[in-house]
Formats: structure tokens, sequence, C-alpha cells
């Protein structure tokens, strides 16, 4: 059943002619940051890309062939199948046949009229949040249930048929922090529906309406259907195929060029695209030239916060800078509009402030943004403070443990570490030790 027990011919198209000339110099100046916006790489050619990635295992599972890969994609088939995939960061499905997902049950049915398929149901439980390794992400995500019957059996009826493929994803989990709606959704979302071109139809659990609109520039680019919000739906939707759950790497901001047929690279086109981003690229400072760099200094209302913005600001401007100070705010389009307009802040440059925490932190730092980032092509400059720059050192004695030792609370527990160094630091940047950074990207953008 389905390909590897046919050994039916898949044809491979490689992506070709795929060129990217990348012309654009920015900075990022903040604390958190949560999205990669700005920048630019642009294809100079054009390709149809058909993948299909390499299959990992396969195990026989009496009637039946399960395929374990993630990102298989290749011809649409009547025949009835359900393929699953656990990885260390997510698990999927993808069910194709007769189809038939009922929200108040949480079931998606994979219908058969063959006895011998269904000489024992099967059935897998699943949570379609591509953070499984989360036990405080996970509680917030409804389980869904996809299970093969007969249907001869009491099987949910079709109350509405739809010729499209659908993908059925859960907006709970960390949702609200611009980081994590990034890497755990909007990222895999990318992965698991720009194979369909637009022809897919959202089925979203655990749904946040809030969450629509503040992405909805990005989901509208990925499927040209109204989303359907499966929680209040009461009726029996059938499909030709429907995936279960998100594809992706389990590094974060992260996709993985092998083993999928995009890059990181793509996905910010992709952003560039949906916020319909015109600048292309950051000034090209030259002697002589009387208008100034565009910086902006990315402002927190609540924790990692900078609380000498002013001093900042003024620094800046004494080395040739055109400051704003923005927070990122609900609205993504307005936001991004604003990041385009500015020749410092997220592109093909970025700089993130640190804050006190030790190894942990700092390894945070470079491996959810500094990799990321070169993913992308952006150059990536990290300022590390010091003790004196935090404002822990006014909240704790010199001698105190979350002064002392850091790696030791991070070895206590996640959440205590997170409260201390993450929920109740800010910053009060030492102007002049961080002067040298500003003048190292005035450099680049003299390049």
């Amino acid at each position: 059943m389905g390909w590897a027990l046919q050994g039916e011919r898949l044809s491979l198209v490689q992506e070709l002619l795929k060129g990217r000339n990348i012309v654009n110099l920015k900075l990022l100046l903040g604390v958190d940051t949560k999205m990669l916006i700005t920048g630019s790489s642009s294809r100079i050619a054009k390709g149809m890309i058909l993948t299909l990635n390499k299959v990992n295992t396969i195990k026989v599972n009496k009637a039946k062939i399960v395929v374990e890969d993630s990102g298989i994609e290749g011809k649409e088939t009547k025949k009835e199948e359900l393929l699953c995939s656990s990885e260390e960061r997510t698990e999927f499905c993808q069910a194709r046949g007769d189809i038939r997902v009922q929200g108040k049950s949480s079931t998606v049915y994979i219908a058969s009229s063959k006895a011998t398929t269904l000489e024992k149901n099967m059935s897998r439980s699943l949570k379609p949040y591509a953070r499984r390794d989360d036990v405080d992400a996970m509680i917030r995500v409804r389980e869904w249930t996809l299970k093969e019957v007969n249907v001869n059996q009491k099987v949910p009826q079709c109350t509405q048929n739809h010729s499209i493929p659908a993908v059925l994803f859960s907006t709970g989990g960390y949702t609200g922090n611009h980081f994590h709606e990034f890497t755990d959704i909007v990222i895999p979302l990318f992965l698991t529906a720009r194979q369909f071109n637009g022809e897919v139809q959202f089925i979203i659990a655990d749904n946040r309406p809030w969450w629509i609109s503040k992405h909805r520039p990005l989901l509208k680019k990925l499927s040209y259907y109204e989303i359907m919000d499966i929680d209040e739906d009461d009726g029996v939707h059938c499909f030709p195929r429907v995936n279960v759950g998100l594809k992706r790497h389990h590094k974060e901001l992260s996709i993985d060029p092998q083993k999928y047929s995009y890059s990181m690279q793509d996905f910010r086109d992709f952003l560039r695209s949906s916020y319909a981003l015109k600048r292309f690229q950051a000034i090209k400072i030259r002697n002589g030239q009387h208008r100034k760099p565009r910086l902006m200094i990315l402002s927190r209302k609540r924790s990692r916060s900078f609380i000498n913005s002013d001093e900042i600001e003024k620094m800046a401007k004494s080395l040739g800078f055109d400051v704003i100070i923005r927070e990122a705010g609900k609205s993504m389009w307005g936001f991004a509009h604003v990041v385009n307009s500015c020749d410092v802040l997220l592109g093909e440059f970025m700089e993130q402030v640190v804050p006190y925490g030790g190894y942990a932190l700092d390894w945070l730092a470079t491996n959810d943004f500094g990799t990321p980032s070169k993913d992308m092509n952006i150059k990536y400059l990290e300022y590390k403070i010091s003790l004196e720059e935090s404002t822990l050192v006014q909240q704790y004695p010199l001698d105190h443990m979350y002064i002392k030792d850091p790696p030791l609370i991070g070895k206590i527990g996640w959440q205590e570490f997170k409260s201390v160094y993450l929920d109740n630091q800010n910053i009060k940047l030492d102007v002049d030790r961080f002067k040298p950074t500003l003048q190292r990207a005035l450099e680049l953008l003299h390049k």
C-alpha cells in the first residue's frame, strides 16, 4: 500500500538556476529579537519544484506500510493511507483517501471500504503543535486522534465536501510570544503548506482569533481559503488529504534545506512578499553624503528592556545615526514597514544585546538567533553586557547565587532560570563600552 509497497516510480525535479543577490546591510539593536523581517534575496531564475525527501525508515504494519519520514511529497493517490512521523520537536501525520474531520470529537477518520485493510482498527493520537518536547507548551494543546475505520461501520457522514487538501494545526502552546509564534507555528506552517501554492484549507484548533488577525498577511499568502475554526464547528468536513501537525527543524527559527525544498532565505523572501516590503537595500555610506543611516532601538515594556534608552539614543546620534525607538506592538504589518524604512535594524546585519546569565543565556542567544541569522545570510554581532549593566545587582547582593553562579541556577531548573534572568532583568547599557559596537556597524555600512 502506498508508494513504498507498490514500488511506483516517482520522479524528482530539482530546483535549477536558483540564484540570489544579497544586497542589503542592516543592524538590529535590541535585547530580545523575535522575528526576522527585513532583508532580501532575489531569485534571478524560477523553476518548478517537485520534491520527494528520502525515506528514513519503513515499517510493515500488517495490511499497510508506514513510512516514517518528514517532508514526504509526491503524487496524489486515491488509495487510503496514513503516513506518520515522530521527530525531536514535532510529530505529524498525512492521511489520504476518504478523510473526515470531526471537530467535536477531535478525530480525523480515514474511511475505507476494504475489509482487509481494516481487520483491526488502527489509530494514532497526537497534539498538532510543533514543540512536542515541551510539557508546559503541550498542556495548552488539544489532542487529536487519527482513526482508520470501515465505511460499513458507524462512521460520521460528511456534512461538507472539499476538493482541496487541508492542514490541521494548533495555535495553543506559547502563542502570544513572538519568538514561539514564528519558531513553533509560522515557519513550520510555511514548510508544511508552501507546496500547495495556496490551494489548501487551514483548520485551526485551540483557536486564538487575535493570532489570525496578527498573522493574516502570512496566512493569506499560504492559503487562498477562509480559515476554519474547528473548535466551533459541529460538522464533518471531508477532504482527499489532510495533514495533521506541522513539519519543523529541531533547531529554533531554522529550516534544513537538505531535508526540505526550502531554506531560511526562501522564508525571508516569503516574509518580504507577504508584507509587501518595497525597500531592498540599506543605505551605502559614501564620503560627502548628507543622509544619515537610520537606527531603530527595539523597546520593550517589561523584562530585558533598556532603562537608559535616552543615553543610547544620544550616543548613537553623536556617531551620525538618525535614531527611532519602537516596540514591536500587535500590528505585524505596521511594524514590518517601520523596520523596512530603517537602515540599521534587521536585515543583512544583526546585533543582539545579551543580558547577564552566564553560559546558558549566551548559548540561547547564539543558537536561537545567531545561527538562524547566518542561515538567512545575515551577519551577526553579539554584545554581552557586564554584571554592572544588569539591574540584578540592584536586586541581589553580590554574593547571592543568582549573581555568582548562573550555571547552577540553570541546573536547578528552567523555570527558575527564566524567572531570574529573562523575566526580571533589565539593562542599563554602558554607552561607552557599547560605542565600539555601533562604530563597527558604521564601518560595515561603508563597505
